[in-house]
């Protein structure tokens, strides 16, 4: 923090201090392969929607094998009213779905009249099987990120803001219920505003001053979750989702002070290309690929390197990884289909060019699999159809990549797209220790 060219409030500076020091005893205990500043972090996102046509529950993040296997879970998302405040975007997922004895972490079925039901009381009964596991509240997202603009635009906004997302998802006082009935469950905060200064999804509120917002927004959370820290003694992470496009980085962060202020950000490691593309391509390779005929090269080494030229240290850069595919079909049959052109996106399940691993896992047979070791990526093709493929091999080779960068951990988008017995996440995890 001393590198910094400004100076805080000698209140906001105690307070920041009381929040952040209490992180080193609490990833000292982190799982994974040591980097001397901290422990390797796993962290994945669980979306409360995962429970609906995927029925992937909180449960199967125990029978699949990955809750021992996470140091962190991001539940997404919650979302902001114009105003800027908090609010879920879908209570009967959040806190009111009952769950029978058999879709329970705990093995008992929810009952009329109880505290809390929903996916909150299914992650308080996994925190209580794994007291290890940090969680935190997820804000914003693609579909979320409308008005953070607003929440970050002034200093009354910014107050108005964290004060309401700490309300509603530290001290758990969630509409309709009795106060603090989710109190403890979450760990922190994770920001995922899709994107300060550039809009991502259509009719977000960008405005060019969104950089210093969301500096300003992050000095807010440091200063509340600081006062909350001296009330609880409890550590607070408190974590963001990062762009990949370095022209995104630079047009909407200010990167050394927003990685000062955060427990650790998680940059994106994928979505560098998708059926928006009229070529096929890469969506998560390591490296840019030769002969990549895309205008600007993206990979995960370009984009975890344009966030340390610009400040971040290694060992809070989290580098995400996709349980997913992308997909285009009518594609030419040349190249076993890399970089080539398509007449759109592939049918899928859930979304047309985007697909579950575990899905295209049972189609494999129709497919032939082909890789790029040196570029680390690899796809599917049968000569009309293809996916971008990041199987057990290539995600034990990201996991490999961020071990020997000794970078800060690995992130998963999302935690649905793994297989009944959890061949994704175990690879990965193998590959960081």
């Amino acid at each position: 923090m001393s590198s910094r060219r400004w100076v805080l409030p000698a209140l906001l500076a105690t307070a920041i201090a009381a929040s952040l020091a209490p992180h080193a005893a609490a990833h000292d205990n982190d799982r994974g392969h040591g980097h001397g500043h901290a422990k390797t972090r796993t962290v994945g996102y669980y979306t409360q929607w995962s429970g609906y046509d995927r029925n992937f529950l909180v449960k199967n993040l125990v029978t699949n094998g990955t809750a021992p296997r996470l140091t962190h879970l991001n539940y997404a998302f919650g979302f902001l009213d114009e105003s800027g405040k908090c609010v879920s975007s879908d209570p009967w997922a959040d806190y009111q779905r009952p769950f029978s004895a058999e879709q329970s972490v705990n093995g008992k079925a929810d009952v009329e009249g109880q505290p809390l039901s929903g996916n909150l009381n299914q992650l308080k009964q996994l925190k209580a099987k794994y007291p290890e596991l940090r969680v935190n509240i997820s804000l914003g997202g693609w579909t979320g990120s409308k008005y953070f603009s607003n929440a970050a635009l002034t200093p009354q906004s910014r107050a108005a803001h964290v004060a309401s997302c700490l309300d509603m998802w530290l001290k758990g006082n969630l509409p309709g219920l009795a106060p603090g009935a989710a109190a403890g469950i979450f760990d922190g905060i994770d920001l995922d505003w899709e994107w300060p200064s550039s809009e991502a999804a259509p009719g977000n509120v960008v405005r060019p001053e969104d950089k210093q917002n969301f500096t300003a927004l992050l000095v807010e959370y440091r200063k509340q979750l600081g006062r909350l820290t001296w009330r609880t003694r409890e550590a607070y992470d408190l974590t963001a989702f990062l762009p990949a496009d370095p022209r995104q980085i630079d047009r909407g962060f200010e990167v050394a002070r927003v990685f000062g202020l955060l427990t650790f950000g998680t940059v994106q490691g994928y979505d560098f290309h998708g059926s928006w593309d009229p070529q096929t391509n890469q969506q998560s390779s390591l490296r840019t690929p030769a002969g990549d005929p895309a205008p600007l090269p993206f990979s995960s080494q370009v984009t975890v390197d344009h966030y340390l030229k610009n400040g971040a240290p290694k060992h809070k850069v989290v580098l995400g990884v996709p349980f997913y595919s992308r997909g285009w079909t009518g594609v030419t049959n040349a190249n076993n289909g890399l970089f080539q052109d398509a007449t759109g996106p592939a049918p899928a399940t859930y979304e047309a060019g985007y697909e579950d691993y575990r899905v295209l896992k049972a189609q494999l047979g129709n497919f032939t699999v082909h890789r790029d070791p040196k570029a680390g990526h690899a796809w599917l093709f049968d000569g009309t159809t293809f996916w971008t493929w990041d199987d057990p091999t290539e995600m034990k080779r990201k996991g490999r990549y961020v071990a020997e960068r000794r970078l800060g951990g690995a992130m998963i988008w999302s935690l649905d797209g793994d297989t009944a017995d959890g061949e994704l996440i175990k690879a990965l995890t193998s590959g960081l220790s």
